[in-house]
């Protein structure tokens, strides 16, 4: 053989044995781990996932019946190891490295992270970490933690004095003194304006503290009245009671139109209560001289709830009102006047309204002496 072929064999040679050098020098580690349950049992199938992070790579593994896994075969470098159950994230481990030899133990138990969060949790709520709970949290997460505790202790002391707030108003409301009820329900309002209650009885606060006044003074009052009752149907549209209220409020204010659309409204919502709602309007318009709007309002009630004894009543009163006379005397009522007056005697036989319902039937039944007669002609006598 030449001198220049056995250079060149011997070259090939070298290069083929560089690679199985290279080959043998592939060193690979190991991370494995047992997966605890929250009932503190072995948790099977659960799903760990291994990244690389300083070169791209990314591993899988399931846990068996023991809740043991194992991966092998991982270059040596830096990993995050991530716990996933029912295809969500619940546990990581940053920062993992392989190494030579027996496997990089990472294990995890749910059981005693739902008890160390319970623990967290306590300490936020009481105000106190433990030596050990502060050594095992990051800066940041005791800033965090710190944080916490921070807003929930001044949430605390806020929800003590809107309570103290509250119960001082609904106190003065008892006992009337509107301007105090105001007082207070307006600084509950000005801590919480979430608070629809609170809303709602400012704004009887002030219905309550217009109604002795004279028109003038009440008009800014009921101003402010409906205004809290708008916000507080703002936070709680869907509450018929409010819309009941909202809308007795309008029509004290004379804003009749709208005070029927709440009330329909209240009735849509609750429509076991429109023969109520509608006769309470019929009862407030009565109460400021507005009769003929009263009186479609009683008439929505008894279409409502014809069972409403006292609306079927405050129907019949408002018919009877338009009743007119013939000649001879005889009393001529609008269509369904004796029918309301007959069914509130059907509901409520001894009810309050009973003689009254059947005054107006006797009423209807007599006839009128239309006949005039000079009071002075009773004076003259007979001549002897």
């Amino acid at each position: 053989m030449s001198p220049r072929k056995m250079l060149t064999r011997m070259a090939g040679w070298l290069v083929l044995t560089l690679f199985m050098a290279a080959g043998a020098f592939a060193q690979t580690g190991a991370i494995a781990g047992k997966v605890v349950g929250p009932d503190g049992q072995p948790l099977k199938d659960a799903l760990v996932k291994i990244d690389r992070q300083d070169i791209k790579g990314n591993y899988k593994v399931k846990t068996n019946k023991k809740g043991e896994y194992f991966h092998a075969g991982l270059p040596l470098g830096q990993y995050n190891v991530t716990l996933e159950v029912g295809g969500k994230d619940v546990d990581n481990v940053r920062g993992v490295r392989t190494r030579l030899g027996d496997p990089t133990e990472i294990n995890f138990d749910l059981a005693a992270q739902a008890a160390k969060q319970a623990a967290l949790q306590k300490a936020a709520e009481t105000g106190t970490l433990t030596q050990e709970q502060a050594r095992e949290m990051s800066p940041e997460q005791r800033a965090a933690m710190e944080k916490q505790m921070k807003e929930r202790s001044e949430a605390m002391k806020k929800n003590k004095a809107l309570n103290d707030a509250f119960n001082a108003g609904m106190t003065a409301m008892q006992t009337r003194q509107w301007d105090a009820a105001v007082e207070s329900f307006e600084k509950g309002a000005e801590m919480d304006p979430k608070q629809h209650v609170i809303w709602a009885n400012l704004a009887e606060s002030y219905i309550g503290m217009a109604t002795p006044k004279t028109p003038a003074e009440q008009e800014p009052l009921m101003a402010k009245a409906l205004e809290a009752y708008a916000k507080a149907l703002e936070l709680k549209a869907d509450d018929s009671a409010y819309r009941n209220n909202y809308a007795l409020a309008l029509a004290k204010a004379k804003k009749f139109q709208e005070a029927e659309d709440e009330l329909t409204k209240a009735a849509a919502l609750d429509p076991s209560k429109a023969g109520t709602y509608f006769y309470n309007l019929g009862a407030v318009l009565t109460n400021i001289g507005q009769l003929e709007p009263a009186g479609q309002a009683f008439k929505r009630a008894v279409e409502a709830d014809p069972n409403h004894a006292d609306a079927q009543y405050q129907y019949g009163v408002y018919l009877i009102s338009k009743a007119t006379t013939t000649a001879e005397g005889k009393v001529i009522p609008p269509p369904g006047t004796r029918e309301a007056f007959q069914k509130y005697l059907e509901l409520k036989p001894d009810g309050p309204f009973a003689d009254g319902a059947k005054g107006m039937i006797s009423t209807l039944d007599a006839t009128l002496d239309t006949k005039y007669e000079n009071p002075d002609a009773k004076k003259k006598t007979k001549k002897k």
